[in-house]
């Protein structure tokens, strides 16, 4: 059985890096970069104005929350673990040139959430209650006509498994571990790794069993907070390492552009894992967050869409930085295996002895469970798609049983699934996104004309 097991992860784990190939990519990358041109670069000139539509309320606007709401919410899932973990993942594996490809997937990630946000306003649908609903399978099935309900269901069925918070659980509890049980003697087992895993599941039940309003109000008031906190702590860091800062930024301009041993090509490894990492971190073209966007009260899709493309800039952008500098500034993200938020743990007592592991602690255990909170509403929202309004809360219960699988499996495996499944969402939510491009510069047109 063991062997099965195991001949299981390396099944995953080799998908995943199958498909995260060059094409992939290039959906990815190349079709932000095509968003960021076509749009005429809307990220650079409309940011201002984007941050400025978050005080707008249409409170009589179908729809359950406010575009802030919205927001945040989005980046209650996308700022979390990637954001710590996952880039601790991409240094060891594509090195400190990742980071640079994590900055190029930030802004053409903001041209590709710009169309997200809007297409899910202007293509919302009704669910089988009857309610309006926006996400990638309205924009399908309302955008592209329903000949191509396949395709949305083909998303769907990914969206349940991609939302799924493996590798929250599996690093909040590699931190508790790490932090906590190990220093004390505590031998780390599968039974104590079940028992954390026990715990975070009726921790989250109590916002997620709540529904997305309540989502979004916890979200509302935790996510301005943790990314404040979050910024001072690695600010100290700098300053405190100042001699050590041109070196980083050197190294990460030096090796984005390195040609590595098995990648097959220019910056190969750094340029792919600095994508996939970014796709995890940001998802613009994944197609979640369009989910919580259209859920938004707006009657004007570009608002929407400008309010969406906040989102990359602040956890791929700011945050992602954040945790890069703290852990090349110590350097030791050189190792013969995946690690995740050890190296960052470590890197942060380096920085910070004695109180380094308990400052990024706090911030492993905000991250994770503002990530959760979000990403239950996804897969929920997929759930009703495929099987009707009815049925689309029991997608809790299979959500908070499987925080303890994730728990207790092992990392490589975790990334593989979450990895694979996030490429096989993007492929149908970027091929919606460039058909439908056109009709976003239309909607664009008419509301910067006013």
């Amino acid at each position: 059985m063991t062997k099965l097991w195991e001949a299981v992860g390396d099944f995953i784990v080799s998908f995943s890096n199958w498909i995260w190939g060059m094409p992939l990519f290039l959906l990815l990358i190349g079709g932000g970069l095509y968003f960021l041109i076509y749009s005429g670069f809307v990220p650079f000139r409309y940011y201002i104005r984007a941050l400025k539509s978050l005080k707008t309320n249409e409170k009589d606007a179908p729809g359950q929350i406010s575009s802030f709401e919205a927001l945040t919410s989005a980046i209650a899932a996308t700022v979390g673990m990637g954001n710590i973990s996952g880039v601790a993942v991409a240094l060891t594996m594509g090195g400190p040139g990742a980071i640079f490809w994590m900055w190029v997937s930030a802004v053409v990630g903001m041209a590709t959430k710009f169309f997200e946000g809007t297409l899910t306003i202007m293509y919302k649908g009704r669910d089988s209650a009857g309610e309006l609903q926006g996400g990638p399978m309205y924009m399908i099935t309302e955008g592209l006509g329903k000949k191509w309900k396949p395709f949305a269901v083909f998303f769907s069925i990914f969206g349940l498994i991609g939302t799924l918070c493996l590798m929250q659980a599996n690093q909040l509890t590699e931190a508790i571990t790490t932090v906590f049980t190990t220093p004390a003697g505590i031998e780390n087992t599968i039974l104590l790794r079940l028992i954390i895993g026990i715990s975070i599941c009726l921790l989250v039940s109590i916002v997620v069993l709540g529904g997305i309003k309540r989502i979004s109000k916890v979200s509302a008031r935790v996510v301005p907070a943790m990314v404040a906190f979050y910024f001072i702590l690695v600010a100290y860091i700098v300053l405190t390492n100042l001699p050590a800062v041109p070196g980083v930024f050197a190294s990460i301009f030096g090796s984005a552009f390195d040609i590595q041993a098995g990648a097959g090509g220019l910056a190969g490894t750094a340029i792919i894992i600095g994508a996939r990492r970014a796709a995890f971190v940001n998802e613009a073209g994944v197609g979640t967050a369009s989910m919580m966007h259209g859920a938004s009260r707006n009657s004007e899709p570009v608002r929407e869409g400008l309010v969406a493309m906040i989102g990359p800039s602040i956890d791929s952008g700011l945050v992602c930085t954040l945790t890069a500098l703290a852990i090349l500034i110590n350097g030791n993200y050189e190792v013969t295996q995946i690690r995740g938020i050890e190296i960052a743990l470590n890197s942060f007592q380096a920085s910070i002895p004695g109180l380094g592991h308990y400052l990024l602690m706090i911030m492993v255990l905000i991250f994770a469970f503002s990530t959760m909170f979000s990403y239950s509403y996804y897969g929920v929202k997929c759930t009703n798609y495929l099987f009707g309004a009815k049925y689309a809360h029991l997608y809790n219960y299979f959500f908070l049983l499987m925080l303890i699988v994730g728990a207790i499996i092992s990392l490589d495996v975790v990334v593989g699934v979450i990895d694979s499944a996030y490429a096989l969402m993007a492929i149908p939510t970027m091929f919606t996104l460039l058909i439908l491009s056109p009709k976003v510069k239309k909607e664009m047109k008419k509301y910067f004309a006013k």
